[in-house]
């Protein structure tokens, strides 16, 4: 994209909450059920029925706002959404229009080498529609309403992003706020974590928005990066050639890495909203809010803080490790075990927490990607991995060779003990076995000591290699190094 315009994303995230039942039905909110299991008269929108609100979802919306800032109102108010789709049988929308349950608040995103603050507008509480079903069925569609009713917050950020990085930034700590104060599990597999953008560019400089292009159907992180990517080009190009960019609704084809035309919108939906007649308004009693705030658990940023001190590490580092809420907790038991494995070694755990860092940032985080969390149990526990690097730093594994004994437990599912065991890698580092090896590859080679002696520094690799061929790959290389240095220049 030109450097001649800026862009301008808003976000609108949907976010289902983990409540037992649904919002204002005893309908059970489980994902995976077979198609319409999960119904009743009140989700499924029948002459005559009465929603009963669930007084969980509002407990889970006043952890959200304590957790990013927001204010609480104390009183809000349901109203009816109206609009004609298959996937919502009453005909209508439960929810909140002009007085949600939370404004402001926000949340921090790196941007470039710094920060930004990127506010919220709202959030409110919402019911989720059913699901159309396309999929294998020919010449019709189907309806799935078992997702009907169930409780739903939309957070929607004032239009303060300006890039895809600072995107996607936003939307990884939003889902970890989520998850970390327990309003929802934030699994965009299974659509309880949904996104669509509000897109606009305008030029350099200018305080005046450009035309707002919505996307929809974005269901990773990844695709939101592309699909802000493409749409910001695509509009560019527009601008560029003179012509107007159109206000419309676009869907992110992941295939092609395209978004496409889904419907205008240049007029405005009539929702013709009204206040939920069949609802009194909300109204809290300023005690629950601070029960509420009472409970919160440590929050993200409190963490990221907290281990950024504790450890000595980057907060960008920590912010990584504490990006998903089962690597956060494996970096800490990792830290623990490193604690006892420092103590019976007599060396200080700081000096191995750089180390177990490292290691969990490249060779763990790698494979967490790779195969997700079921890498963090069993024979590849926190412990293990502190046991492993418990050894680099006592000089028994070079760092390369601890990383190969990893990749050889996650794919034979052995502890790093049996393969550290079974191919006799323990590393020698003893100064006294060392310079015995080293004594002899002198004695045995005067003449390419000579040579070296007298300048050809090249042979002191052959040198190295003598020594090591000689204790069988188990010599400390770094030692070999400098004790054959030293022994050479006698």
């Amino acid at each position: 994209m030109s450097a001649e315009y800026e862009m301008v994303v808003g976000l609108e995230v949907h976010s289902q909450l983990l409540t037992r039942t649904k919002l204002f039905c005893r309908c059970e909110n489980r994902f995976g059920a077979p198609p319409n299991a999960l119904t009743c008269p009140v989700c499924l929108g029948h002459p005559g029925v009465l929603p009963l609100l669930n007084e969980e979802a509002v407990r889970l919306g006043i952890r959200l706002g304590l957790a990013m800032g927001c204010s609480i109102h104390q009183r809000s108010v349901f109203d009816r959404k109206h609009y004609f789709y298959p996937d919502l049988p009453k005909g209508y929308q439960i929810s909140q229009f002009t007085y949600p349950l939370l404004t402001g608040g926000g949340l921090t995103v790196r941007s470039g080498e710094g920060t930004r603050e990127i506010r919220i507008h709202r959030i409110h509480l919402e019911e989720d529609a059913g699901k159309n079903m396309h999929a294998g069925i020919r010449d019709a569609s189907h309806v799935d309403l078992n997702r009907s009713g169930v409780p739903l917050l939309e957070i929607v950020s004032e239009p303060d992003i300006r890039t895809p990085e600072e995107a996607v930034d936003y939307l990884k700590k939003l889902r970890q706020i989520l998850r970390a104060t327990g309003v929802s599990d934030g699994n965009m597999e299974e659509g309880s974590f949904r996104c669509d953008a509000n897109v606009s560019l305008r030029p350099g400089g200018s305080s005046v928005f450009g035309t707002k292009v919505e996307i929809k159907n974005m269901n990773s992180f990844r695709f939101v990066h592309k699909a802000l990517l493409f749409e910001c080009e695509r509009q560019a190009q527009l601008l560029d050639r003179g012509e107007r960019v159109v206000s419309e609704t676009r869907l992110f084809d992941s295939s092609t890495g395209r978004t496409l035309p889904m419907r205008s919108k240049e007029e405005a939906l009539d929702y013709r909203y009204f206040p939920e007649p069949d609802l009194p308004p909300v109204v809290l009693d300023p005690k629950w809010i601070e029960e509420e705030r009472s409970r919160l658990p440590e929050l993200p940023h409190e963490r990221v803080a907290r281990l950024s001190g504790e450890f000595g590490i980057r907060e960008e580092d920590a912010e990584v490790l504490v990006l998903e809420e089962d690597l956060s907790r494996y970096l800490e038991e990792a830290r623990e075990a490193l604690h006892e494995y420092a103590g019976k070694g007599g060396w200080p755990v700081e000096q191995g927490t750089p180390r177990l860092v490292n290691f969990l940032l490249s060779e763990v985080l790698r494979e967490w990607n790779r195969k997700g969390p079921a890498i963090l149990t069993g024979s590849l526990a926190a412990r293990e991995i502190s046991y492993l690097v418990a050894l680099v730093v006592e000089e028994r594994l070079s760092l390369n060779q601890a990383k190969d004994v990893y990749a050889v437990c996650i794919e034979s599912l052995r502890t790093p003990r049996e393969v550290v065991a079974e191919k006799n890698l323990s590393q020698e580092s003893g100064e006294d076995a060392l310079g015995r090896w080293i004594d002899d590859v002198v004695r045995e080679n005067p003449g390419e000591v000579q040579s070296y002696r007298e300048g050809k520094e090249r042979l002191f690799g052959f040198l190295v290699g003598q020594v090591m061929k000689k204790s069988g790959g188990k010599a400390n290389p770094q030692k070999v190094n400098r004790l054959l240095k030293e022994a050479l220049s006698r």
